[in-house]
């Protein structure tokens, strides 16, 4: 159920032409796909000379809502999980990542618009598995 009230769909379209246009520009200047994952695993698994960029990007994401914050209050985040429920679901997401070579915004984002074959079944797989989890745990479990 949609929640009308809520629904922002302009905002929502500037977020992903940002998102698009950050992903192009990272390909474009850095001759890199723009895959969260990869940049985190690196960056915990630093080589000489490849740091200084991976921690660049990180800072940016931490520091990107808390810029946005300081021109707008952030939206009341309410989240319907227990912290071991969360700390599970985590340790799939990042098992997962391995499995598929990358993350949602890897293949999703960049492989997608990249055309590639693999990261087309990579976000089809992605999206089958959310859509089934979300369907057992909301309608088989609870």
């Amino acid at each position: 159920m949609i929640d009308w009230a809520h629904f922002t769909p302009w905002i929502s379209l500037a977020g992903g032409v940002l998102i698009g246009a950050a992903a192009a520009m990272f390909l474009l200047f850095n001759g890199r796909i723009a895959g969260i994952s990869g940049i985190l695993g690196g960056a915990l698994r630093p080589k000489a000379g490849d740091t200084g960029w991976r921690a660049a990007f990180v800072a940016g994401l931490i520091a990107a809502p808390l810029l946005c914050q300081l021109a707008t209050p952030l939206p009341d985040v309410q989240i319907d999980a227990s912290t071991a429920e969360l700390v599970v679901a985590g340790l799939l997401v990042g098992v997962g990542t391995r499995y598929g070579s990358g993350c949602t915004s890897g293949h999703g984002v960049c492989g997608l618009s990249r055309l590639s074959p693999r990261s087309t079944v990579a976000t089809a797989a992605f999206m089958a598995a959310g859509f089934a989890t979300v369907f057992i745990v909301r309608h088989l479990i609870n």
